[in-house]
């Protein structure tokens, strides 16, 4: 089975082909083995635009796509920024700004309780859709921290943790990750399928 991961974020293509590999039969394809446009994320929840991902990329490709949204969630601010997660700072999309912007929200808030969440959606050719959905808790560090990952990483300590998620090695942080969890659920459809 050809899978294509409907994403053009290099980080994110990193995870997800570490994630999948070791199925059996499932050949992944990205962007540039098999090209689509980017798809405007303009739903109002992770779900929503994981399935916009999935089901552009889908129509233009005519094959199975992977697609996913994730977001940061922080308890102070909310639940911000959330589904604006790579937007939070504005356009263009600027980790560096994002995380400056969070760090000065949180300045002298005690309480840095936050979760990354990822909602995973597998659309089949036919319009067979699946829906998986990945949580991450833990808490915003006082200052970034590591030079691995990406976006909200190098903020980001998981429960359980003194490290953030970018002083871990691709390989500890897919073993631990919200997008591990939602993938893994994926992974039990991709094998289940016929």
């Amino acid at each position: 089975m050809i899978l294509v991961l409907g994403t053009r974020n290099e980080g994110k293509l990193v995870e997800l082909v570490d994630l999948l590999s070791g199925i059996p039969g499932l050949e992944l394809r990205t962007f540039r083995d098999c090209p689509f446009r980017a798809v405007e994320e303009t739903g109002e929840t992770l779900l929503e635009n994981a399935a916009l991902k999935a089901r552009g990329v889908s129509a233009e490709t005519g094959l199975p796509v992977l697609a996913e949204d994730a977001g940061l969630e922080v308890a102070a601010l909310g639940g911000a920024p959330g589904v604006r997660s790579a937007r939070f700072s504005g356009l263009p999309v600027d980790p560096l700004r994002n995380n400056a912007l969070l760090l000065e929200r949180l300045s002298g808030v005690t309480d840095r309780r936050a979760r990354f969440v990822t909602v995973a959606v597998l659309r089949l050719p036919g319009g067979r859709e699946f829906a998986r959905l990945g949580v991450l808790e833990g808490k915003i560090a006082e200052a970034a921290r590591g030079e691995g990952g990406f976006g909200y990483d190098p903020l980001f300590v998981p429960e359980g943790s003194a490290r953030t998620l970018a002083e871990m090695t691709v390989e500890e942080k897919n073993r631990l990750s919200h997008r591990r969890r939602a993938i893994d659920g994926v992974k039990e459809i991709l094998k289940a399928l016929p």
